[in-house]
């Protein structure tokens, strides 16, 4: 029993980690529109798997913003 909750505390935790990484990293990018920039929220943000579907196809789309000096 002690097992299984560790478990599914370590598999929620790290999915929660990735999920804030994937999301930081969508802010930080430019989409050619802001439909697509939503859409990849709404993706990054589905339990378990958003995160990795987001690093798999959407994460090369965006362009990483350029802020003047």
């Amino acid at each position: 029993m002690e097992d299984t909750l560790l478990y599914t505390l370590l598999v929620v935790g790290i999915s929660f980690a990735l999920t804030m990484v994937a999301l930081i990293d969508i802010i930080k990018k430019d989409f050619p529109t802001v439909k697509d920039k939503f859409v990849w929220h709404l993706v990054a943000i589905i339990p378990i798997i958003g995160w990795l579907i987001y690093f798999s196809l959407g994460a090369k789309k965006g362009k990483k913003k350029t802020y003047p000096s």
